[in-house]
């Protein structure tokens, strides 16, 4: 339609373009679409029409200003777009006009279009020569933003790359990190793509695959990527493709049943409501451009008299093949004719489908935005008046100039431009849902609004469904998350979404699902058996309510216990020849000394203290010291005492009473010392022993000083040495009085027990070295009380008849 200022418009009103075979003989044939039309792309073009006329009705935007249009279809196609770009720039008209007012019919102001980002990509290289505006509604490349290679490109829908961003958000959101991926191999699905799976790493999300395709690829492609989507393991699919792609694409899995899939859609298809046809993939998500409402818009598209109809082709065309009928002479038998009768009321197809206008907003919103644009550069404001002067010499590049400014609101809906020609961002989430008919329905379930800070942009406000019209948010992750008490170990050769769960090592945990590494407990805790947190460790120490410390008390005691009964029976026969003849003095502070060596055991039970680790390394060394000190005492009476029945020998003069306690007192009086030496310097304190066991604390006294308690231990050994060697040399001594016998028995039992007691205190862990030391206190302690005192006892209590002077006297 002729106008002062003309508008171009370029859709892909079909979806193929007709292939020529070049024999350089003959001029080609031009260039022309094929295939059915695309009754979205239709609507769009009509959508055009009907802003146009508004605006040239309006009395308030371009008022005595008419607009015109071009409209051409691309066949979605570069080659044909080139073409149209050129036919739309060259500015030639049907007529020439001579005079100073002619009306630049020919010329065109803006470029509408295209809806392919391929096509519109092609077609900005062109026309951004000549400094003509080209805004699109639906070319959402990234690239296209760049405004050194596309100076005069705008849009009225979002970029791809906050879109891709989006996508990538929604699959995070979902928990989703192994998907398979499918686009257009053309620019939209390339670079939409590209800028997705960028975001999508960013987010932590894995790809098993991603795979290209083209409409005009052979089918063997589509059909090898139909069957890595069945193959797969991902549940979840992203597609970054145009409509007519896609539905080349579910045409082919629809022949052979594959799993269930989730789809995740870009806007290019995702929202085509002829898509929805596809019922296997019910349960889709994805993001489109906000809905809109053009009051007017679906009167204008209805009302299509015979007249007009016949008049165009492309509406010839698609009256015959909505309603199945064809103009003039049939050629087919079971053709019938179309006689104008036919109701559009009655049509059930995306042309007449006006109950989600999305994109045919963004064609609105294009036409008015350059209607804007035309009317910034022509019309002035003049005593709240406008009056715009239809026969100025408008240029396409001051058209260029003022749509960088244009800012206004049409049906409540803001339409401006930054700096890169593109909109505000801001997405509606799309779910593809069935209704109680069964039939497949978009719905609108959340929105996503870029501008907001980041974490706020994403809202969900209604229930989705997912495949096959569940409920539950499906699952697909290469790798099941890992629980708590175990870490990733990723897969080699495999993505990061890919990976073993692992058992923490000993002694450390992991709290976390999907934990990265385990953490080792401190020092005084240890892992629970799931290794998901650290416990205590508990605190061991021979106590008294150990059976093995029940066991070692009792023996205490008891050994304790006969040492005071055999004290009272040797008080009781005190005057008995057995008892005076053993020297009474020293058997009684021996048999003391052994109730003390006894219950000096009792102090080693029980948990460390302070006091109680220097108590008990001291009161050993004292009590065992001067025990063995009373048994060197009566080993050196009787080798006095045969000494002393030797004639002229007064030795037993040296060695009496006030001597034999002196001996005692002297050598008990060098373990004191030693002891203070220890305590002054480095006492024995209580510890928590962390390294012998990694899951309890051993608590036990530190020698402060190995020197010290070696030295105790040292000195005991020497005495215990020095009173084994009198007693050899005195066991062969004459008559029965002689016990010296008893004694070398006794300190082969001592020595005995101590020199294994050394490897095996060195090897015993934990609360085993306490008792290995009890048991060598007590095993000493008895072989004293047995091999002295036992014998006596029986002779005293059981045998009187030897317990006599002469008796003891008598020689074997």
């Amino acid at each position: 339609m002729d106008g002062d200022y003309v508008i171009g418009g370029v859709f892909s009103i079909h979806y193929y373009m007709h292939t020529v075979t070049h024999n350089y003989t003959v001029m080609p044939e031009p260039l022309r679409c094929t295939g059915s039309i695309d009754y979205r792309e239709l609507r769009f073009s009509r959508a055009m029409i009907f802003a146009i006329e508004e605006i040239n009705n309006s009395t308030e935007l371009l008022p005595g200003v008419k607009l015109g249009y071009q409209i051409h279809d691309s066949c979605a196609s570069v080659p044909v777009a080139v073409h149209v770009a050129f036919q739309l720039s060259n500015g030639l008209e049907p007529t020439f006009y001579t005079k100073d007012n002619c009306s630049h019919a020919g010329m065109v102001m803006a470029i509408i279009g295209e809806s392919g980002s391929t096509p519109s990509i092609s077609m900005s290289r062109v026309i951004g020569s000549f400094n003509i505006p080209q805004v699109s509604h639906f070319a959402t490349c990234a690239c296209l933003s760049d405004k050194q290679q596309y100076p005069t490109f705008f849009r009225t829908i979002p970029s791809d790359k906050f879109q891709a961003d989006a996508l990538a958000k929604l699959v995070k959101h979902f928990g989703w990190t192994w998907i398979g991926a499918v686009r257009s191999d053309s620019d939209y699905g390339n670079n939409g793509m590209a800028s997705f799976l960028d975001a999508a790493h960013k987010e932590g999300i894995c790809v098993e695959y991603s795979e290209s395709f083209y409409r005009t690829h052979p089918r063997s492609r589509i059909q090898r990527v139909a069957d890595i989507i069945r193959r797969s393991t991902a549940v979840v699919v992203v597609a970054f493709a145009a409509s007519g792609d896609m539905r080349i694409l579910f045409e082919e899995l629809s022949q052979k049943p594959s799993p269930p899939r989730q789809w995740i859609g870009s806007e290019a298809w995702v929202t085509d409501p002829d898509m929805l046809r596809f019922s296997f993939s019910a349960g889709a998500i994805g993001f489109g451009i906000q809905q809109s409402v053009i009051p007017g818009l679906r009167d204008f598209l209805l009302d299509l008299p015979p007249s007009k109809v016949a008049a165009s082709p492309v509406l010839t065309k698609f009256w015959e093949e909505a309603f199945k009928c064809s103009f003039g002479k049939s050629s087919a038998a079971d053709s019938t004719v179309c006689d104008g009768t036919e109701d559009l009321q009655t049509l059930q197809n995306p042309y007449t489908d006006t109950s989600q206008l999305r994109i045919t907003n963004m064609v609105y919103k294009s036409v008015y935005a350059i209607a804007h644009a035309i009317h910034n550069a022509v019309c002035e404001e003049t005593n709240f008046t406008t009056q715009c002067d239809r026969f100025s010499k408008l240029e396409a590049k001051q058209v260029f100039t003022e749509l960088k400014k244009v800012n206004f609101s049409r049906n409540g809906y803001v339409v401006s431009f930054d700096a890169n020609g593109d909109p505000v961002p801001t997405y509606e989430l799309v779910n593809w849902q069935r209704n109680e008919m069964g039939v497949t329905e978009l719905v609108t379930v959340g929105l996503y609004d870029a501008s907001l800070p980041a974490g706020q942009e994403f809202q969900i406000n209604r229930n989705l469904t997912w495949l096959e019209g569940g409920t539950q948010v499906p699952v697909s992750v290469c790798t099941d998350s890992c629980p708590p008490g175990t870490w990733k170990v990723l897969q080699k050769g495999k993505p990061i979404c890919c990976y073993d769960c692992v058992p923490c090592p000993e002694g450390e945990i992991s709290n976390a699902t999907d934990s990265p590494d385990c953490f080792p407990c401190r020092k005084e805790f240890w892992p629970n058996a799931e290794k998901n947190t650290c416990l205590p460790k508990p605190v061991e120490f021979l106590s008294f309510n150990d059976v093995l410390g029940i066991i070692l008390a009792a023996f205490s005691v008891g050994g304790a216990c006969m040492a005071v009964i055999t004290g009272a029976v040797f008080f009781r026969h005190r005057t008995s020849a057995i008892v005076r003849a053993n020297n009474s003095e020293l058997s009684f502070l021996l048999l003391f000394s052994l109730t003390l060596c006894f219950l000096c055991s009792l102090t080693f039970i029980g948990a460390p203290t302070e006091w109680s680790c220097m108590l008990r390394h001291t009161a050993f060394g004292i009590t065992f010291v001067l025990c063995i000190s009373c048994v060197l005492g009566k080993t050196i009476v009787v080798l006095m005492a045969f000494k002393a029945t030797l004639p002229g020998s007064n030795v037993m003069k040296w060695f009496g009473p006030p001597q034999q306690r002196m001996t005692v007192v002297s050598f008990t009086f060098v373990q004191v010392l030693i002891c203070i030496i220890w305590l002054v310097l480095s006492p024995p304190f209580p510890m928590k022993n962390l390294t012998t066991y990694k899951e309890k604390i051993i608590l036990e006294c530190a020698l402060g000083s190995a020197i010290g308690f070696w030295a105790v231990l040292g000195y005991i050994g020497l005495l215990a040495v020095f009173c084994f060697v009198l007693a050899v040399l005195a066991r062969k001594l004459p008559d029965n009085f002689n016990e010296a016998k008893l004694i070398t028995f006794s300190m082969l039992i001592f020595c005995a027990v101590w020199i294994t007691f050394i490897p095996a205190y060195v090897s015993s862990p934990g609360k085993f070295t306490v008792a290995v030391e009890i048991f060598a206190i007590l095993a000493s302690s008895f072989g004293l009380i047995l091999c002295i005192f036992v014998p006596k006892c029986f002779i005293i209590l059981f045998k009187p008849e030897k317990n006599t002077k002469k008796h003891l006297m008598n020689k074997h």
